[in-house]
């Protein structure tokens, strides 16, 4: 049974020939799928022909750079993770040319149970050049880079961005999974600091949804929102929601654009994982009392609606203004530093 079949949908639209406002998509603050955003891009008109069409005009670009690449054994079916013990990962990590990555799945593509291989997160500037002469998306600002993933039937577990991102499908066909952000506490994710995808992952399995060791993955599952996207389709997921990415063909690519949140006034408010990292310093260790106190604090400063300083006249509300003087952005800097 497809276990996708029985959660809701990702809200979609079709894309058209006005541009699209990175700030609408943002204030939505929930996932949108967008049918057929980067249909007309060269790469994907090859790969609509055949995957050896593709394969063929993506090796051309090829600068011969050696880009990141995961080898999984067979016994793993393509799934990203841990070894049974958890003392290592299930992939053997390799740096080689996009082509010879490319050669690779194509013979994989012949064994009737081949290793999973990914090619994953590669900075296309470096890898393919010349890809943004005929490949953009004109809304986003051009100092957001675009990413290449390809790879085989391999499934990259569920795991969060910090940033904003639209993945776009330039060959094959993705399932994406999505969980809102609330549904954390029912994802057992593992360390935050042994990753093998670089960020936290969740331990369970979405297709084994009977794992006596994650009984609430079902809770999980009844909130998440599945599309599968084909060539040419794209999907905006906001910073936190959780996703999985279930590659479904012998050869399928990827390019994401991964951008930050801006404050009010414009500032780019930088990697929030550095903040995560920082309360786990100060406050994890304290005793529960002193907790629920900095939790108050926080919630009251930073968290809450409500405007901690409205009654502060406006020339005195210091770091807690609307807008920040460059002289209090260093202050911030200099006082949070202090601490790491």
């Amino acid at each position: 049974m497809n276990r996708a079949a029985s959660v809701a949908a990702i809200e979609e639209c079709t894309s058209g020939p006005g541009r699209f406002d990175p700030a609408v998509l943002v204030a939505r603050d929930r996932p949108l799928v967008i049918r057929g955003l980067v249909r007309e891009w060269p790469l994907v008109r090859h790969a609509l022909e055949s995957a050896t069409a593709f394969a063929k005009a993506l090796a051309a670009m090829d600068s011969g750079v050696d880009v990141d690449t995961l080898r999984l054994p067979p016994e793993a079916d393509g799934h990203i993770g841990y070894t049974p013990t958890m003392d290592g990962f299930n992939y053997r990590h390799f740096r080689v040319p996009l082509t010879q990555g490319l050669q690779r799945l194509a013979g994989y593509s012949q064994l009737e149970r081949p290793p999973g291989l990914a090619i994953q997160s590669v900075a296309i500037d470096a890898c393919i050049p010349a890809f943004r002469q005929d490949h953009a998306l004109d809304f986003l600002d051009a100092s957001v880079q675009p990413r290449l993933w390809v790879g085989n039937r391999v499934t990259t577990p569920t795991h969060f961005d910090a940033q904003h991102n639209i993945a776009c499908v330039v060959c094959g066909r993705r399932r994406f999974t999505l969980f809102p952000p609330e549904q954390l506490p029912n994802l057992y994710i593992g360390p935050l600091d042994y990753a093998p995808t670089g960020a936290a992952i969740s331990l369970a399995r979405l297709d084994q949804a009977d794992d006596p060791r994650f009984p609430r993955l079902r809770t999980a599952l009844a909130a998440a929102k599945v599309a599968t996207l084909e060539p040419g389709d794209a999907i905006y997921m906001p910073p936190l929601w959780w996703h999985n990415v279930a590659s479904l063909e012998q050869l399928n690519a990827l390019v994401n654009y991964w951008w930050p949140s801006l404050s009010g006034d414009g500032r780019d408010q930088g990697d929030s994982l550095d903040a995560l990292f920082h309360c786990i310093l100060a406050f994890r260790g304290l005793p529960a009392g002193e907790r629920a106190h900095w939790r108050g604090l926080l919630d009251h400063h930073v968290f809450g609606e409500a405007d901690p300083v409205a009654h502060v006249p406006e020339h005195r509300r210091g770091v807690l203004g609307k807008s920040l003087t460059p002289e209090q952005l260093a202050w911030l800097r200099k006082a949070a530093g202090r601490h790491l």
